[in-house]
């Protein structure tokens, strides 16, 4: 009997390790499976911890999973108004979704002016005064009466104000001339073209979605009439036009010969009659 149960004890752990080896290889190596998967896990953590915790922080505050994957882009639209000579420019700013925050943000449009056009200060003031539009010329020594070949570009800052229709839109209005310029020897026509403006905006309060469209600063004006400069963010956005191209009509220079002759005609005409008129009807003191 001493013997029987020695061999017996002998022999258990034999039949245990036997019976484990069997179980896993019926269940299609499950137990070397879970002894992967836990190694490998421990790797992660022992490896990558920072990885880990940054994909925590990015969905604890919910900025990059978030607002980064739902951010809509800025559609800015350029159209001119009416005909001839003198043009209005409408600037429509529209944000891709309604975000209440706008309500506390200012949109600055920095608007460059091509030599083939001017824009017209005491017109501007004028209409500052009826608050109509809140627009400055930024440009120095300007010439409205110089044509176009004598002529620089020109800046100009309109302060966009938010459209009562919608509550994610901005429109800017600023009226434009044109220069005249130099006949041309073939074509009647001559085309300008006015860019994209930069698009700035200043918020009293931060907001998440800002980083999604803000590319850098620019200082500027923080008011129309205010002399303190603020740091604007320059936004990115979406142009629904390429640039506006306007057709002017011009001279042909072979009209020269005739233009120049009638004119001197019509003036000496003029002139005539005005002096007859004058001795005619006129009343003189002795």
């Amino acid at each position: 009997m001493p013997k029987r149960n020695i061999g017996l004890r002998g022999k258990l752990p034999v039949v245990r390790a036997s019976s484990r080896q069997t179980a896993c290889t019926t269940e299609a190596g499950e137990c070397g499976n879970n002894y992967n998967k836990v190694v490998s896990w421990i790797v992660a953590l022992t490896s990558h911890p920072t990885r880990i915790k940054i994909k925590h922080d990015e969905e604890k505050s919910g900025f990059v999973l978030g607002t980064r994957a739902t951010c809509s882009e800025i559609i800015l639209r350029q159209e001119v108004l009416k005909d001839g000579f003198h043009r209005d420019l409408l600037i429509k700013v529209k944000f891709g979704e309604s975000i209440e925050d706008l309500q506390t943000c200012r949109l600055l449009i920095k608007q460059d002016i091509p030599a083939g056009l001017f824009v017209d200060p005491y017109e501007l003031a004028s209409l500052r005064e009826r608050n109509i539009t809140e627009a400055v010329m930024v440009s120095e020594n300007f010439d409205i009466e110089a044509p176009n070949y004598l002529s620089k570009e020109s800046e100009v800052l309109i302060y966009a104000r938010q459209d009562p229709q919608c509550i994610d839109c901005f429109q800017a209005f600023l009226p434009v001339h044109y220069r005249y310029h130099r006949p041309h020897s073939h074509n009647g026509e001559t085309s300008i073209v006015v860019n994209h403006p930069d698009l700035l905006m200043f918020c009293d309060q931060e907001f998440p979605i800002l980083k999604c469209w803000a590319h850098s600063e620019v200082a500027a004006p923080c008011a129309l009439e205010n002399e303190d400069i603020c740091q604007w963010n320059k936004m990115k956005y979406k142009s629904v036009y390429k640039n506006v191209t306007l057709q002017v009509p011009v001279g042909l220079t072979i009209h020269t010969s005739l233009v120049c002759s009638v004119t001197l005609l019509i003036t000496i005409l003029c002139s005539t009659l005005i002096l007859v008129a004058i001795f005619k009807y006129g009343h003189f003191p002795l």
